[in-house]
């Protein structure tokens, strides 16, 4: 079997396309839209709070933007993603993003949500680059270590409009 080949300039652009794709499918409720972006076998890892959340599976990655969807105070919220550093070849790929959440309801100032990366592997599936797993994290532990008394992640309490109604 030949050795994949190094990221063209083409993967890079549809790599970026799918980050895009993933955070306007979240923030306009689209969920088929939010599921397609992943293989079948594919999990989300939400490390936030206390107890992270694993989503796995279109059907679980399903039920993941569903419950956001239907967050009431989430629609508004914009996720901005920045800076986002690219590493593998043509075939599979990691991908490191800052990442950003605006809720945007009444009159600005808007306020920050949300400031934290996006750990993402992912896969070229039939010509398509897709999610096979997304961890969500906040701005703490591991990427702080280098400084002195940091890098042990800090879960926050979770409000109580997005506890998870587990079925």
């Amino acid at each position: 079997m030949a050795a994949a080949g190094p990221l063209t300039t083409e993967d890079r652009i549809a790599i970026n396309d799918l980050l895009a794709e993933y955070a306007w499918a979240l923030d306009t409720g689209d969920v088929d839209a939010l599921v397609a972006c992943f293989t079948p076998d594919a999990v989300v890892i939400e490390e936030v709070f206390e107890d992270p959340d694993r989503w796995e599976g279109h059907k679980n990655i399903r039920r993941f933007a569903e419950h956001f969807r239907n967050v009431p105070n989430f629609p508004g919220r914009q996720h901005h993603l920045t800076q986002s550093m690219v590493k593998g070849d043509s075939e599979r790929c990691s991908v490191r993003s800052f990442a950003l959440v605006t809720e945007c309801q009444g009159e600005p100032p808007y306020v920050i949500r949300f400031a934290g990366y996006w750990d993402d592997q992912l896969a070229k599936v039939a010509g398509r680059w897709l999610f096979t797993e997304r961890i969500i994290r906040l701005w703490d532990g591991e990427v702080l270590a280098r400084f002195p008394g940091r890098g042990k992640r800090v879960p926050r309490k979770r409000p109580p409009e997005l506890v998870i109604k587990r079925a």
